[in-house]
C-alpha cells in the first residue's frame, strides 16, 4: 500500500485480517527505511504496529481519545492519521515532531515527551467527558515501564476509585528505554505466563450456571468461588484490586485477538485494563534482538547490518567522560554509590555497574524516588551519585528541595544533556535546571568548559562534604582535549580568566565559551579589548571577581545556554544590586521566554540569534562606551 495517500485512519475499517497484515509489513519496510536516514525512536514503534492498526480499527479518532503516553511509539499513529509525507523531515529543525503534536492533528490529543502522564489526562478527559454527557471512549496507551512512574499509579489508584468507563491499554515489551525493574515488572512477568485469566472466569460462570442449585448452597458459593479465581490463575491480581477489569494477556502482533479483547472491553462498563505482550523491534533483527535499549533511539544506521552512523574516533561522550569518572574513584571510595531512574545506557552507566553491581541502582522510571534514595543514603554517610537528565530532574523538583537541600545532604547529582538537545525538542531541552536550583539554598552548582575541567569537577563533586553539589554537562562529546593523569579538586566559587581585558568582560561556562572567545578575538581585531571569564561555578559566584570588574567599572554581557529568566545573568544583576553598583551595565544572552521546538542545535541557536554575531554586536555597543570614558 502507498502510506503517501493515507489521509485520515477511516480506511482501514474496511480492510481484512489478511489486508491489515499487509498494511504492517509496508508500515514497517517504510518506519525502516526512513529513521536510516533520519534516526528516531525506531524500537518501540515497530512493537506497536499491529497495536496501533487495531486501535484506530476499533475506535473513531479523533471523536475518541486515544492517548500515548511518553509519545516515542506515535510514529505508526502519525502514519495512520496522514502524515507519512513528512517523515523525511523527522525530528529535523521546521519538521516532524518525534512526540504527539496538537499543531500537527487533530488525532494528538495529548503532548507527551516524559513517562507516566497518559492516565491522569485520560482521567481528566473521562471527567469532562461525563460532564458534558458525550460519548465517547478514552484509551490511553502505556507501557510496562512507563507503569512504574508514581503518577501512573496515582492516576491508578484514582481511576479504580470513580469508576469511570475508560480503556487502559498496557504495551508490554519488557522493556522502556533500558530493561524494566522492580516488582511491578515482576507481576507483570507473572501475568505472562497466566494465560487468558478472563476467558476462564467466564467459561467458569457458565458452567456453574448450568448446575441447578442444590439447596442453594452451589448457588450461594458460585460468585465466590467465580472471583477467587484470579488467585488461582493470576498471582497476585493488582488490577483488579485496584477496580479494574483485567483482560489478557493477549499477543500484540494478532488481529483476532487483539479484536476480540477490543471489543470484549467497549462492552465492559467502568475501568478497563487490557494486557498486550509486544516485541519491541519486532520486523527488524538488530532492533529485536536488542537487550540492553540500544535500539529504543538511535541516529541514522545502515539498514543492511544495523550499523550506527558515527563519526570516526570522536572525542568521549561527556555522559561517559562523567560516567567513568566517578567509576575510577569508586575504586577507592566505597561510599559512591550510583543511582539512575531508567537510564542505565543514557548514563554511560554500564561500566560502573558491571564493576559495582552492588553499588548500581535503576530504580526505574521514578525520578522523585531516585532523589530521595540519595538523600537518604547521603544520611547514613555514603556518597551518592544521582544520574539523571536535566528534563528529568525536573520530575523530581520537589525532592531536592525538600529532601537533598533542606536537610543540606551530600548528594552528588550528575545534570546530563544540560542545555539544548536538538531533535528532541521541546518537552526535552535542559535549558531549565539553573533557574530551578539556583535559588535553593545549600546547592552548589558548576558546569566545566571541557573534558579536562570535567573530569576536575567530578573529583570536586565527590570529594565535596558540605552539603548538595550538581555538576551540569551537554550532550554529545567532548572536544579532545588533553587530559590530566592526576584529578585535583577545584576552589568552590572560583572563576578561571581565559583572556584578559580592558573594555569589557564576557561571564560564560560551558558550551558557550568557544563562542565568546570567538567573539573576544574578532572584537580584538577592531581594537577592542575583551576579558573573558569562565564563570564555571554558576553558585556560589565568584565574589571576588565579580567586585573587581565593578570596582574596574567594566561592561558585563553574561552568556547562557539556559533561560534567562532567574538563570545566571540575573544573579549577576542581584548581586551587583545588592552590592549597591546600581549603574552597573550588564546585558544578557540566554534562551528566551519560550520552548524551544526540535532541530539541531545549531539550528535553534541561530532561530533565537544565540550566535557569535550576536555576541559581537552586543559586546560592541559596551565596549564602544568604556573607550569613549576612557578618551574623556
Amino acid at each position: 500500500m502507498d502510506l503517501m495517500t493515507i489521509k485520515d485512519p477511516s480506511f482501514l475499517k474496511d480492510l481484512s485480517i489478511k489486508e491489515l497484515e499487509a498494511l504492517s509489513q509496508d508500515i514497517r519496510r517504510f518506519l525502516i527505511e526512513k529513521l536510516s536516514g533520519t534516526g528516531g525512536h525506531i524500537g518501540p514503534n515497530l512493537g506497536v504496529v499491529e497495536l496501533t492498526i487495531a486501535l484506530h480499527k476499533c475506535f473513531d479518532s479523533p471523536k475518541d481519545k486515544i492517548i500515548w503516553d511518553v509519545g516515542h511509539q506515535s510514529y505508526v499513529h502519525k502514519i495512520l492519521t496522514g502524515r507519512a509525507c513528512q517523515f523525511d523531515t523527522l525530528r529535523q529543525y521546521k519538521g516532524l515532531c518525534g512526540f504527539p503534536k496538537m499543531a500537527e492533528s487533530e488525532h494528538d490529543v495529548w503532548e507527551t515527551g516524559h513517562s507516566s502522564t497518559s492516565l491522569s489526562a485520560a482521567m481528566g478527559m473521562a471527567i469532562a467527558r461525563d460532564l458534558k454527557r458525550e460519548n465517547n471512549y478514552v484509551v490511553p496507551v502505556i507501557g510496562d515501564g512507563a507503569l512504574t512512574g508514581g503518577m501512573a499509579l496515582e492516576a491508578l489508584n484514582h481511576i479504580g476509585h470513580e469508576k469511570k468507563n475508560m480503556i487502559v491499554i498496557l504495551n508490554d515489551n519488557e522493556m522502556s528505554i533500558a530493561p524494566n525493574v522492580g516488582a511491578l515488572h515482576n507481576v507483570l512477568g507473572r501475568l505472562r505466563t497466566a494465560g487468558k485469566y478472563q476467558r476462564a472466569k467466564d467459561e467458569l460462570e457458565y458452567l456453574l450456571k448450568k448446575i441447578p442449585a442444590v439447596g442453594g448452597k452451589l448457588a450461594a458459593t458460585a460468585e465466590r468461588v467465580k472471583d477467587s479465581l484470579k488467585y488461582l490463575f493470576v498471582s497476585g491480581m493488582f488490577f483488579e484490586e485496584l477496580g479494574f477489569t483485567y483482560l489478557g494477556p493477549v499477543d500484540g502482533h494478532n488481529f483476532e485477538n487483539l479484536f476480540e479483547c477490543l471489543s470484549y472491553a467497549k462492552k465492559t462498563e467502568g475501568p478497563v485494563l487490557l494486557h498486550v505482550i509486544t516485541k519491541k523491534g519486532k520486523g527488524y533483527q538488530p532492533a529485536e534482538s536488542d537487550t540492553i535499549g540500544t535500539w529504543h533511539g538511535t541516529g541514522p544506521y545502515k539498514i543492511e547490518t544495523g550499523t550506527f552512523v558515527k563519526p570516526i574516533n570522536p572525542p568521549p561522550a561527556w555522559s561517559s567522560l562523567v560516567s567513568e569518572t566517578v567509576r575510577k574513584l569508586a575504586r577507592e571510595d566505597e561510599r559512591i554509590v550510583a543511582i539512575t531512574p531508567a537510564m542505565p545506557v543514557g548514563s554511560k552507566l554500564e561500566g560502573f555497574a558491571s564493576e559495582f553491581p552492588e553499588r548500581m541502582f535503576d530504580v526505574g522510571i521514578a525520578e522523585q524516588h531516585a532523589a530521595t534514595v540519595a538523600a537518604g543514603l547521603a544520611t547514613q554517610n555514603m556518597k551518592p551519585f544521582l544520574a539523571i537528565y536535566s528534563t528529568f530532574l525536573q520530575r523530581a523538583y520537589d525532592q531536592v528541595v525538600h529532601d537533598i537541600c533542606r536537610q543540606n545532604l551530600n548528594v552528588f547529582i550528575g545534570i546530563d544533556r544540560s542545555g539544548l538537545v536538538g531533535a528532541d525538542g521541546e518537552t526535552h531541552q535542559g535549558v531549565f535546571d539553573i533557574a530551578f536550583l539556583r535559588h535553593l539554598p545549600n546547592i552548589v552548582i558548576m558546569m566545566p568548559k571541557d573534558e579536562n575541567e570535567g573530569q576536575h569537577m567530578v573529583y570536586t563533586a565527590i570529594k565535596y562534604d558540605d552539603g548538595p553539589i550538581a555538576l551540569r554537562f551537554p550532550r554529545g562529546n567532548g572536544y579532545g582535549v588533553p587530559m590530566d593523569k592526576e584529578l585535583k579538586t577545584i576552589p568552590i566559587g572560583t572563576w578561571e580568566v581565559l583572556k584578559n581585558g580592558t573594555d569589557a568582560a564576557i561571564l560564560t561556562f560551558g558550551t558557550t565559551i568557544p563562542m565568546a572567545m570567538d567573539a573576544a578575538s574578532f572584537l580584538e581585531k577592531q581594537g577592542y579589548s575583551i576579558k573573558v571569564i569562565n564563570a564555571r561555578f554558576i553558585k556560589p559566584l565568584d565574589e571576588k571577581m565579580l567586585l573587581q570588574l565593578f570596582a574596574e567599572n567594566l561592561p558585563i554581557l553574561t552568556i547562557e545556554e539556559a533561560v534567562l529568566q532567574g538563570g545566571f545573568g540575573s544573579s549577576i544583576i542581584e548581586f551587583a544590586h545588592d552590592h549597591g553598583y546600581y549603574h552597573q551595565e550588564i546585558d544578557r544572552i540566554g534562551i528566551p521566554d519560550k520552548f524551544i521546538e526540535h532541530g539541531s542545535v545549531e539550528e535553534l541557536l541561530e532561530e533565537i540569534n544565540f550566535t557569535t554575531e550576536a555576541v559581537v554586536e552586543r559586546m560592541m555597543k559596551l565596549a564602544r562606551k568604556t573607550q569613549k570614558r576612557h578618551r574623556a
